[in-house]
């Protein structure tokens, strides 16, 4: 199955670039990992994406911090893979990208990676990876394990094959309830499933900004004074509707703001053919292409890395990836620890238990459709007090939810101990 995909998967990564640098790794070449250290035991941890690299952060940093613990971290994308070695350069004793799921490349890593306990986050399930587990007699772990409403019921149809799969993990950590119940169905052992909480909510968000510090950051990005609205990790056909929201917006506030974080930047021409088609008007400028000459209408944050600071600029955040015809969402998690009031529409199926969980503590509005963010933004942007308390309710939610991380670190001790 991997040497069938093998050209596809090829044709992806030159499309998102990046993929040059140890790229033979992929296929177990060129893999340099130190011996382990004398009394340490080595976690092998998989993370796809820079998404499930911040995502894990807070647990990486606790794991880093027990003396008996040495971590190994593979990712799948560049983009995770450049944010690993910036963060994780020095804790980690090595870094490197996931090799191809087929037998010989992944028995080489295995070999040299020679781990004590295997680690996937969120959704990954690689077959070759655990049959090597297993075969090496090497617990595995799924952690902050979730499966979304349309990958459950793929799942389902396939529940014959999953069955398999499911025999293979040692343990799952999942999000919620749900997924735990969702699990199960799958053919896991209830016994071997327990809900520790999404680790996302402990999340650590550095550098907090100052209201000066902020002040300083929206002048240099342009943005000015007046009222910003985010579109955070936006999918295709949401940056149209915030630039209807944007210009609704500027009736009534004419030193409004726009800033667009695309959840892919290599959408950047897209975009700006629609700034082209339906912004020519606006000043509008591309951060990757460096900081603006003056002050713009329309900002698109089109690099990697800087949402959490960039999130803390805005009034109002509308969450992407959330609207028709997308249903999976993107993570509202950083806005309700920061106290920003957000938005997002009715596909969060990705972030079910933190999406209740804000809607609860009023930290968060749904909206169904277009029309409803449009009339939704508009009216927050007019509302300073409804999106006073919608941050406290964030910070209400932050408080209750977090711990996640604890938990897991003590499942994960638990583990190394009995090996």
């Amino acid at each position: 199955m991997a040497l069938l995909s093998l050209p596809g998967y090829l044709l992806h990564i030159r499309k998102r670039g990046g993929y040059r640098d140890r790229f033979g790794t992929r296929f177990g070449k060129g893999l340099k990992v130190p011996p382990k250290a004398p009394g340490r035991k080595r976690i092998w941890i998989q993370a796809v994406s820079l998404g499930e690299m911040l995502a894990i952060e807070p647990l990486l940093k606790r794991l880093e911090s027990e003396p008996e613990i040495e971590i190994y971290l593979t990712v799948t994308t560049s983009t995770g893979y450049a944010l690993a070695k910036e963060k994780y350069g020095r804790q980690a004793v090595g870094i490197s990208y996931f090799p191809m799921d087929f037998w010989l490349f992944s028995h080489r890593v295995w070999n040299r990676i020679d781990p004590d306990l295997a680690i996937c986050a969120e959704t990954e399930l690689w077959p070759e990876h655990l049959q090597q587990a297993k075969r090496r007699g090497v617990p595995f772990l799924l952690i902050n394990a979730r499966l979304s409403d349309r990958s459950f019921r793929r799942s389902l149809q396939l529940r014959w094959l999953y069955g398999g799969f499911m025999n293979r993990i040692s343990r799952v950590f999942a999000c919620s309830d749900q997924d735990r119940k969702r699990f199960i169905k799958l053919g896991m052992d209830p016994e071997r499933v327990e809900t520790t909480g999404n680790i996302k909510v402990d999340v650590t968000i550095e550098p907090i900004l100052d209201e000066r510090e902020k002040s300083d950051l929206k002048e240099r990005l342009g943005l000015g004074s007046g009222f910003l609205l985010l579109g955070s990790s936006t999918w295709p056909g949401e940056e149209a509707m915030l630039l209807k929201a944007f210009r609704a917006l500027r009736e009534t506030q004419p030193s409004a703001r726009l800033l667009i974080v695309p959840r892919h930047g290599e959408r950047r021409d897209e975009i700006e053919a629609l700034l082209r088609r339906d912004a020519s008007d606006l000043r509008t400028h591309f951060k990757s292409r460096g900081l603006p000459q003056g002050e713009v209408d329309a900002l698109i944050a089109d690099t990697h890395g800087e949402l959490r600071q960039l999130t803390q600029l805005a009034d109002l955040v509308f969450v992407g990836k959330s609207l028709p015809p997308h249903t999976e969402g993107q993570t509202p998690v950083e806005c309700g620890i920061l106290g920003v009031p957000l938005l997002f529409g009715p596909g969060m199926s990705n972030f079910r238990s933190i999406r209740a969980g804000l809607l609860q503590f009023g930290a968060a509005r749904q909206v169904n459709d277009e029309l409803e963010a449009l009339e939704t933004i508009v009216s927050l942007s007019q509302d300073a007090e409804s999106r006073r308390r919608m941050g406290q309710g964030g910070k209400r939610w932050k408080e209750q939810s977090q711990g996640a991380v604890d938990r897991t670190v003590d499942g994960i001790k638990a583990w190394l101990a009995s090996k």
